[in-house]
């Protein structure tokens, strides 16, 4: 019997099946491997570089915000100043009657007695009869104004106010006289026969005048002024010495009456010359304004121009019942004296002071200062204040306004500009990517 070796053929064919299979396997877990790290690569190399590109983008970003913000306004540092007060100014005041005393363009009276207390005003109301007949009948300075006929009826007012013991300027029946010449009669002697004519001619009766000034007074503020008739032979016309201060700066601001009641004597063809019955006029600088007389008392309304500095200061004033013309006069005239001095000048500011300052966060100053002086006429110890507004600055240029330093006495103010003393500069580029967090946030466009 034969016996046969194992089928090595197959065997080794089986063998190298095997082993093939296991290369390929290993290679294909090799391949994979390969892969894998591939894709990490790729991974980590995608991702450093979207981190190049995204700080690149964040670094630009950066850069242009901070390039094109706004810089900080820089405040200002005020330091107004405080001028030194005057002393009051003594006055040599009446000792008797009512009085006021004011100037133009000054806030209240500068002194007063019984200021507030109604008192008889007698012709005096002649100054309310001219407003209100001018009022109607405007004049031009420099002309006369209509023509006005006198009559026997006029005539026989004259006589009747004779016959009252009012003071009277003559009178003819046919003569015709101007407006102007009219009331030149009525207030530099004091005619009451002429107020009675000339508002008889304006209105047609005393009644319809009265009514008239009553409302002219109301429309002006008059409350504590009443009138009864146009003359002031009345006693029932009465005021206070602040409102009559108020109704004699009215009659100035009126050039005609302005330039009547300044007149001391006219000529006026039909009647001669009329001389005025205000005996202190030309006298300390006094040019006006009327006079009042009652059976128990000589009253006074006044003005007078101060000078002080360039300017003239009109003083308005008023002394009501006193014993006599003579002592009127003597108490207006030291009134007067003792006033004029009180006004001075204040020299409230210098040119080119330094009234506000402004510092940057990048180190640039500048400082506001006044573009001009600033002087005030104050009234005795009238106190004089300051006050600064300056704006915030980004960047100017020297010489740029920036705000305003107001000065304030009483109801007079004077106004100057504020300007740079030096120009504040934009900081530059390095300054704003250096300091992200000084900037401010760019305004937005087109809101």
């Amino acid at each position: 019997m034969t016996t046969h070796a194992p089928d090595r053929d197959a065997a080794d064919e089986l063998g190298a099946r095997e082993a093939s299979t296991a290369h390929d396997a290993t290679a294909a877990e090799h391949r994979a491997a390969k892969a894998r790290v591939y894709r990490r690569r790729r991974i980590v190399v995608f991702g450093s570089l979207a981190v190049v590109v995204a700080l690149v983008v964040s670094g630009s970003v950066y850069t242009a915000n901070a390039l094109g913000a706004a810089v900080p306004a820089a405040a200002p540092v005020v330091a107004a100043p405080q001028p030194v007060p005057a002393a009051a100014q003594p006055l040599a005041l009446p000792g008797f009657g009512g009085y006021a005393v004011g100037a133009v363009g000054f806030d209240g009276l500068l002194a007063g007695g019984a200021a507030d207390q109604p008192m008889a005003t007698a012709s005096i109301t002649k100054v309310i009869t001219a407003l209100v007949v001018l009022e109607a009948n405007p004049v031009t300075p420099g002309e006369g104004g209509p023509e006005i006929a006198y009559t026997d009826d006029d005539v026989a007012i004259y006589w009747d106010m004779i016959a009252q013991n009012g003071s009277v300027a003559p009178v003819q029946a046919g003569a015709s006289l101007s407006l102007v010449e009219s009331l030149e009669a009525m207030l530099l002697p004091s005619g009451n026969n002429y107020a009675i004519s000339i508002t008889n001619w304006a209105f047609g009766s005393q009644e319809a005048f009265v009514e008239r000034a009553r409302g002219w007074l109301a429309e002006h503020g008059f409350t504590q002024t009443a009138i009864a008739d146009s003359s002031g032979l009345s006693l029932d016309n009465t005021s206070t010495p602040a409102e009559l201060v108020r109704l004699g700066e009215l009659a100035l601001e009126n050039p005609v009456l302005a330039s009547i009641v300044a007149t001391q004597q006219v000529e006026i063809p039909e009647l001669g010359v009329i001389q005025n019955s205000n005996k202190l006029l030309g006298h300390g600088g006094v040019d006006g304004i009327k006079t009042g007389t009652t059976d128990d008392a000589a009253n006074l309304l006044f003005s007078t121009d101060v000078a002080v500095g360039d300017e003239s200061i009109t003083v308005v004033g008023v002394l009501l019942g006193a014993p006599d013309h003579a002592s009127l006069r003597q108490a207006v005239a030291a009134l007067l004296d003792s006033v004029a001095p009180g006004f001075h000048e204040v020299d409230a500011l210098a040119a080119a002071q330094d009234l506000a300052s402004y510092d940057t966060p990048w180190g640039q100053q500048a400082h506001a200062e006044t573009s001009e002086g600033a002087r005030v006429v104050v009234w005795s110890d009238t106190p004089v204040a300051v006050t600064v507004e300056a704006r915030p600055v980004t960047t100017a240029a020297a010489g740029t306004e920036v705000g305003t330093a107001t000065v304030t006495a009483g109801t007079r103010t004077v106004t100057v500009p504020l300007v740079l003393d030096a120009g504040i500069a934009d900081p530059g580029a390095w300054w704003r990517l250096a300091n992200p967090g000084a900037l401010d946030a760019p305004a937005e466009a087109g809101r």
